[in-house]
């Protein structure tokens, strides 16, 4: 049962490419993070480079700019994740299932998505209930996932839930000087869930959540550093190549991200329809320390003070009525209003090759300010972004016959996006340890503000005819928008416009052979116009590449999709499915002597493909077996617009795997789970770097991770 069209329907009768993983599969895939979907389900990736986000389809843009929205939205308890750097959700604790939206959903989900939404819907309080669960693992590297969960009933009208969960993973890098582990994750969390029903019909949800991220997986060196560096790299015991984990640098880099969020949702159901209010506020705060000098600063520094600090504030409210389901005729009707608040502060003092310290033992007391422009006072940057949406949403459908029915959605929004940028002084002595001065980089700003509206009316038509009582046929024509923003690059005010896309999707939905086996096929095209984009440049003035944000004319993706599950026998569950996604630019002339017209999108392969096989028996004495495989494909991507060589990620697989025993008679399990059991390698991004050359980046899931867990249930 999902809400793509924001009531409780079967998956199989939702004209829409839908994708849903339980909380079961969830928990059997031994995953960890939200970010992880894209092992599960074909057709999803996550690029965790260049401001992270998620693809559908191949589709969906990365960016560190602040006014830039994602392509896919991120949705949790129908509250938008829209906090740049929030995934609202750090681990997979206590979830009911995730449903993943292929293609725009420009009309019913909150703030429009171009490409997709992954909705994300957590385990409510149950009434009446006492029940709980405690589960811990561990293996390789310290791998460990402890998490806990309990629902406490408050009389008979009132419910609470509470789940915790903390887990972590020493990394396979190494800093060679430092000598302490690269790569390293821990994560922790909790969630509150208040459930009140004073009467029949109406139910109000209090939630609160607190997730805390922290990692030092920073880039690796690869190859194409000047040979003083590389031989110093060799020196301190650190060999570039493509499977590089390892690091020489003298200070640790990390990321650290804290957030935090409220929703309040109040559903009032009556015979003549249903009213549903969310209420939500979010904060997030990210902190990066990402220095990168490869090697020893006494002995080479490039940037060996690279630090930003961002916080995000949002609020946001729906209100939804839906008709009563059944009827000729069914509607559904809506406002939405978000309001996004993000400060950032950047620093980034470099020395472009001078160690920290001269031959003679002096202090290096002089920096570049790659973040101050020539003629302004200051060695930092400060951006503010105010991003406001309004909109007003609806559907009408109408059910023609018993078999066929046609449905009509539309939304219009209202976008104000805003963007400041201002340069401060911040007092480097606690920093550097010095009192030092700075050489500014950058040319003057051009403009310091810069703000841009619009408005847009996207649509949906879908129809859809039953075959036979347990299959469909469906055909969709819908369109997608992504509000334009203010981006600074190189200190230049440079407003982009605002991305649109039409998409036409033909599908089937059938179970078979007595519901045994679901077998879904669609077919897929979607033609981007103005799309939002990034690529690494030289900036006239600026000595490193930025990445810069702009529109690519013309964007498509097409393919085909299908899936099936098939419940071979009441112990054995066969699952599978196949995504082929072609993205690539049709129109898109970066300038006079740089065409990447015909190039694909990153991070975007052609095929990708699941398949799984679950095991649930009852065998000697009663005890109960289960056991699971999974197999997770991807084909050969890019890492950088224009595929370059240097950024290609050859195709790979990953397999996953969990076998458990449970007593007869006792609530207890207990087993052996293990990840990537091929060790099978893969970098996630590639990135040149001015003098440090080619850096890539690589995932804990790159390495095999196997260990023994338990669980409690009662």
């Amino acid at each position: 049962m999902v809400t793509a069209q924001r009531r409780v329907e079967s998956a199989q009768a939702v004209p829409i490419s839908i994708s849903s993983v339980s909380g079961k599969a969830l928990e059997s895939s031994n995953f960890q993070s939200v970010t992880d979907l894209q092992y599960l389900v074909p057709g999803v990736q996550y690029d965790p480079t260049n401001g992270s986000a998620f693809q559908i389809r191949g589709v969906g843009s990365t960016s560190f700019d602040f006014s830039n929205a994602k392509s896919v939205s991120l949705v949790v308890d129908d509250v938008v994740m829209d906090g740049q750097r929030e995934n609202g959700l750090t681990g997979l604790s206590d979830i009911q299932q995730v449903d993943v939206l292929m293609g725009p959903q420009g009309t019913l989900f909150g703030k429009n998505a171009t490409s997709g939404v992954i909705a994300i819907t957590t385990a409510k309080p149950v009434l009446d209930e006492w029940s709980g669960k405690v589960a811990v693992s561990y293996g390789e590297r310290e791998d460990h996932n402890l998490n806990a969960l309990a629902n406490i009933p408050l009389g008979d009208k009132a419910a609470l839930r509470v789940s915790a969960f903390q887990q972590g993973q020493e990394g396979y890098g190494r800093y060679t000087t430092l000598r302490q582990n690269l790569g390293t994750f821990r994560e922790d969390g909790y969630r509150a869930k208040l459930l009140f029903k004073p009467f029949d019909g109406l139910e109000a949800v209090y939630a609160f959540d607190r997730e805390h991220h922290w990692d030092n997986t920073i880039r690796t060196a690869v190859s194409g550093a000047p040979p003083a560096v590389t031989a110093l790299q060799i020196a301190n015991g650190v060999t570039p190549g493509p499977k590089n984990a390892d690091n020489a640098d003298s200070s640790r880099g990390m990321i650290e991200t804290t957030s935090l969020g409220h929703s309040l949702r109040v559903q009032w159901s009556a015979p003549y329809g249903t009213l549903t209010s969310i209420t939500a506020y979010r904060e997030t705060s990210y902190d990066n320390d990402t220095p990168a000098d490869l090697v020893p600063t006494t002995q080479f520094a490039y940037i060996p003070y690279n630090s930003g600090r961002l916080e995000t504030s949002k609020f946001s409210q729906e209100l939804r009525w839906a008709s009563p389901s059944g009827g000729t005729f069914e509607y559904l009707g809506g406002l939405f209003y978000n309001r996004l608040a993000a400060d950032q502060t950047q620093l980034q003092w470099a020395t472009l090759g001078a160690p920290l310290v001269s031959p003679t033992g002096a202090r290096l007391t002089n920096f570049y300010a790659l973040t101050g422009a020539v003629g302004v006072p200051g060695n930092a940057t400060l951006f503010r972004a105010r991003n406001t949406t309004t909109a007003a949403f609806g559907q009408l459908k109408f059910n023609l016959t018993s078999k066929l029915s046609l449905a009509v959605s539309a939304r219009y929004t209202a976008d104000r996006n805003g963007q400041s940028q201002d340069f401060i002084t911040i007092d480097p002595l606690p920093i550097t340890g010095v009192n030092a001065t700075f050489t500014a980089t950058s040319p003057p700003p051009f403009l310091s503000y810069g703000q841009v509206k619009g408005d847009n009316v996207s649509y949906r038509i879908a129809a859809q005819y039953k075959l036979t009582p347990d299959a469909m046929l469906y055909a969709t024509y819908s369109t997608g928008y992504k509000p334009a923003g203010v981006a600074f690059v190189g200190n230049k005010y440079d407003p982009y416009k605002a991305e649109t896309v039409e998409s036409y999707e033909a599908g089937v939905k059938s179970e078979l052979f007595g519901r045994r086996l679901r077998l879904n096929f669609d077919v897929f095209n979607s033609d981007f116009t103005d799309f939002q984009t990034t690529i690494l440049t030289y900036i006239p003035g600026s000595v490193i590449a930025q990445l810069v944000i702009g529109n690519a004319g013309g964007l498509r993706t097409r393919g085909a999709e299908t899936s099936l599950a098939w419940k071979a026998t009441d112990a054995i569950t066969l699952t599978g499915a196949v995504t082929y996604a072609d993205s690539h630019f049709t129109d898109y002339v970066y300038n006079a002597t740089t065409n990447y017209t015909g190039t694909r999108l990153t991070n975007a392969p052609r095929w990708s493909a699941q398949a799984g096989l679950a095991y649930d028996d009852t065998l000697w004495r009663g005890v109960r077996v289960r056991g699971s495989l999974d197999y997770a494909y991807r084909s050969t991507t890019w890492t950088v617009v224009g595929q370059p060589a240097y950024s290609e990620v050859p195709g790979y697989g990953l397999l996953n795997g969990r076998l458990s025993l449970t007593p007869p008679g006792r609530d207890i399990e207990f087993g052996l789970y293990g990840r990537n059991l091929l060790n099978t390698y893969y970098s996630t991004g590639y990135q040149q770097y001015g003098a440090l050359g080619l850096l890539h980046y690589t995932s804990l899931n790159a390495r095999r991770t196997v260990g023994v867990f338990a669980r409690f249930a009662f």
